[in-house]
């Protein structure tokens, strides 16, 4: 299959990494805008953009550098394309469009989404191989992330069908906006995570949001109100997060996050018991939540099926899981053209 450049500029990581055979990772290179970002408590698009602009260059230079790869060893290079913020979509669409014209290399545009779930093949740094076994179709495919809580068919990496999404916030967004709300700072899951460890997961109990009863669709906005209630106070009584104890903070965070859990997994199984799969495959920055993973596998254990999660390191947004992709993509025999468009939403 060869080496692959993968370039990730869809929010706010600026990304480039190269993958041989679609699975072994020569070096990945991602530039965290955080710091950014912070004291807005988001990601500003324009800023996003911006800061793609100025580094990704140094980014691809650098990750080329790292995998001691010529540019004509190569043997295609991958791009996110969809779905993200679209200011930074074309920054890193127009440098890959640059560099396969230049290096007269094929070209392939790949669904952000689609790669977070394939990045369970990938081998890390440290060489231990994870990827799934190859009958492993018909499977669930569920992406967890900031941007995105999604639910697919899939019967292959590149053959996917979207069975359900969410209608409001994002499970990444929410964790953020709990973060928020119990003033830990941004960007938030790992924070509420990290506070979690020392609450009660038992000590309140959050609503749970399933919509209709054959729903595969997610909500998490009526989850993430009720934490708001519940810290800031309803019925006139007025105070925020710094009226409550420490204790009692992570107690909220260890609830929500048990309840975002339990929310997940019911609608994964819900739809296993629709629909026979031989996997569950799970991927997205949410999944490197370690109370998450474990509520996933206990549903695989449960249901009789296995879970594949991908190595932390790719969990979150990188350019490798878009470069395995593309290998995938290259040896199946798609491949775009220089009018490569970019979409905000799929």
């Amino acid at each position: 299959m060869g080496m692959t450049l993968g370039l990730e500029t869809t929010c706010d990581e600026t990304s480039a990494a190269v993958v041989a055979d679609g699975v072994r990772v020569c070096s990945t290179v991602v530039r965290s805008q955080i710091d950014l970002h912070a004291k807005y408590g988001g990601v500003v698009p324009e800023i996003a953009a911006r800061a793609h602009l100025e580094i990704l260059n140094a980014v691809i230079a650098r990750a080329m550098e790292q995998a001691g790869v010529a540019a004509e060893e190569l043997d295609g290079v991958g791009v996110a394309n969809c779905p993200g913020l679209i200011g930074c979509l074309l920054v890193g669409v127009a440098a890959a469009k640059a560099l396969a014209f230049a290096w007269e290399k094929p070209l392939v545009g790949v669904n952000h989404v689609h790669a977070h779930l394939y990045a369970i093949r990938l081998q890390n740094s440290a060489g231990l191989k994870v990827q799934p076994p190859t009958d492993l179709w018909p499977a669930l495919g569920l992406v967890i992330s900031g941007g995105h809580t999604s639910m697919y068919w899939m019967d292959g990496f590149a053959q996917l069908c979207r069975i359900g999404s969410t209608i409001d916030d994002a499970v990444g967004e929410a964790f953020d906006k709990v973060a928020q709300i119990l003033q830990l700072g941004y960007p938030g899951g790992p924070l509420v995570e990290q506070l979690a460890r020392s609450g009660d997961p038992a000590a309140i109990q959050f609503p749970t949001s399933l919509l209709g009863r054959e729903s595969l669709d997610f909500s998490f906005s009526g989850l993430k109100t009720a934490v708001l209630y519940h810290v800031n106070g309803s019925k006139g009584i007025q105070r925020d997060a710094s009226a409550l104890s420490r204790q009692a903070l992570a107690d909220v965070a260890a609830s929500f996050q048990k309840t975002a859990a339990e929310v997940l997994a019911a609608k994964c199984r819900r739809a296993l018991e629709h629909r026979s799969a031989k996997a569950l495959l799970v991927g997205g920055g949410v999944s490197a939540n370690e109370a998450i993973r474990g509520k996933l596998l206990a549903l695989g254990q449960e249901m009789g099926l296995k879970v594949f999660l991908p190595a932390p390191e790719f969990c979150t947004d990188n350019a490798a899981m878009i470069a395995g992709l593309a290998a995938h993509e290259l040896q199946s025999g798609h491949q775009h053209g220089l009018d490569l468009p970019v979409f905000a939403t799929v």
